[in-house]
């Protein structure tokens, strides 16, 4: 496809999300066409592209018209590249991974609410995930609109929330699957972060809550109580009113704000059918708060 004509923007949703067409992003793309795809993302933070022959180096590509990319960590298969992998497939050998794996049991972590590298310093812009290998049923995405889950907390839940600074760390959620279940080397590449409870669109001004799973527990208050009043915020943005649910296909393309919205995914029969999902992550370009 030649990138010739504007493109169209269906949405997905009636809070956020939206199905962009009518343009070819594995092209390198014009920093005018590329526009309305950023406007597009801030305005509803969760685009998804249909039918897009993309390998590694075109998402690489397209993924920088966002800004630089992370590097991945050694928890994950893909360690030292700009890639997560997603996938029950062993990196190597293209064979499934049995269950009882812990590069399995890791990934169960991903069934928890959380946004893409809250665990770091300076938390990321946005994430893109393509499907490389779908499982015929199961392996969803699911996205919640943080905006609305801000806007509908009570004023005086607003007011407590606002000067609090939570702590997150990789830890917290996969310890959620297996306590200790991280490497040393892991542990000692990501030590706990601060983060704002909440984040600002800095075009539009749009107000998101910041919780997930990556938060552990309120800095300065008793950690049962912090991690009580995190779960409880998690309860109020975790509304089916507030839900988006994606059933992949092959050559489907979406990317996320991870400022704006939280994801999760959902169980596949991991015996029978294959999944690989590659991801990449735009780094953020500043602190929540001072570290």
């Amino acid at each position: 496809m030649r990138n010739t004509g504007p493109i169209t923007v269906r949405k997905l949703h009636p809070l956020f999300g939206a199905e962009i067409s009518g343009i070819d992003i594995t092209q390198p793309l014009t920093a005018r066409e590329f526009g309305p795809i950023r406007a597009a993302f801030e305005e509803h933070s969760v685009l998804l592209f249909r039918d897009q022959a993309m390998d590694d180096e075109r998402q690489i590509a397209f993924s920088e018209n966002f800004g630089p990319l992370e590097t991945t960590g050694s928890a994950n298969p893909a360690a030292g590249t700009k890639f997560a992998r997603q996938s029950n497939l062993d990196i190597e050998t293209g064979l499934p991974i049995p269950n009882d794996d812990m590069r399995m049991i890791y990934q169960k972590a991903n069934y928890f609410w959380h946004s893409d590298s809250s665990f770091k310093r300076i938390p990321s812009l946005c994430s893109m995930l393509t499907a490389r290998i779908c499982p015929p049923s199961g392996g969803n995405t699911e996205f919640l609109c943080m905006r609305a889950a801000w806007d509908a907390l009570p004023p005086a839940i607003k007011a407590t929330v606002e000067p609090l600074v939570a702590e997150h760390a990789l830890a917290y959620s996969r310890d959620r699957v297996q306590p200790g279940i991280l490497s040393a080397k892991a542990l000692a590449e990501l030590p706990p972060v601060r983060q704002r409870l909440y984040r600002d669109n800095p075009v539009n001004g749009r107000r998101a809550l910041y919780v997930g799973a990556h938060a552990g527990h309120i800095v300065g208050w008793p950690k049962a109580t912090g991690k009580a009043f995190l779960a409880e915020l998690m309860e109020r943005a975790a509304q089916p009113e507030f839900m988006l649910s994606h059933e992949w296909r092959e050559g489907d393309a979406i990317v996320w704000d991870n400022r704006a919205v939280v994801h999760r995914a959902t169980a596949y029969d991991t015996v029978k059918h294959k999944r690989l999902m590659q991801r990449t992550t735009i780094g953020g370009d500043e602190l929540t708060v001072p570290q």
